[in-house]
């Protein structure tokens, strides 16, 4: 693995513009469960991705809302703060660096972390809008009550959250794409690459013959694809990068 993270690291201070695609895997570390391994609630009880989907938001949006802030443990999500590996995105851009992160998590620590660029793939857990003014409102507002309510006058429409539901279209996949292209270099970081379209993305980078690297605790099923492969702990892997950059 040494070896691997030391041409990583290589790669990494000679690109000027890095694309980092995330996944769960970095937010572990700040505490926050990775819904999609082995033990992660989705596998547990495979009925949530029903009731987490926009058919069900629409056919009873009050459990909706009941199951919604049970699933994504809304009201821990102010004692989240990012970790040494969001940090560590920050670190490089601060050093001159273009990062353009796509990520599949809805937690917000990326941006939370100061990073200027941040395509939020599912979308955020941090906000919620009125499908019928357009009206977006804070977390605060999403926690006041059990289902919140647009408070605009002669409006009062349940809310919908700000992620990206089972059944919603992608609205970022295009920007998120041109991220890719543009870029020197593919970093992905703590993600399986299970989902799509959002494991579509490094093929774009492929087609343009540019360096790729993959860390992740487990191997994926796009392994193959890339030039650098790490199969360890990303903080630990984060930390190995530093020493070498």
């Amino acid at each position: 693995m040494e070896s691997q993270v030391k041409k990583l690291a290589d790669e990494i201070d000679n690109a000027n513009s890095i694309a980092v695609l995330t996944g769960a895997g970095v937010s572990t570390a700040s505490g926050i469960p990775d819904f999609r391994s082995a033990n992660g609630i989705w596998q547990e009880d495979q009925s949530r991705e029903y009731y987490m989907s926009r058919e069900y938001f629409h056919k009873d949006p009050e459990d909706f809302w009941v199951k919604y802030k049970e699933i994504f443990r809304l009201k821990l999500l102010k004692n989240y703060a990012p970790n040494h590996v969001h940090r560590y995105l920050r670190e490089m851009e601060q050093k001159g660096k273009q990062i353009s992160i796509v990520t599949q998590n809805v937690d917000g620590l990326h941006t939370a972390a100061g990073n200027q660029h941040v395509i939020e793939y599912h979308g955020n857990l941090n906000t919620a809008t009125c499908p019928a003014c357009g009206m977006q409102y804070p977390l605060v507002h999403v926690m006041t009550e059990q289902v919140p309510h647009c408070i605009q006058a002669g409006c009062g429409d349940i809310l919908k959250p700000d992620i990206v539901l089972f059944g919603d279209p992608i609205t970022k996949h295009d920007e998120a794409e041109a991220a890719v292209q543009q870029a020197d270099l593919l970093l992905v970081m703590g993600t399986s690459l299970f989902v799509s379209p959002f494991n579509l993305l490094p093929v774009y980078a492929w087609d343009g013959r540019k360096p790729s690297g993959l860390i992740n605790r487990e191997s994926t099923p796009m392994d193959d694809q890339f030039e650098f492969v790490i199969h360890a702990d990303l903080s630990r892997t984060i930390k190995e990068l530093k020493k070498e950059g």
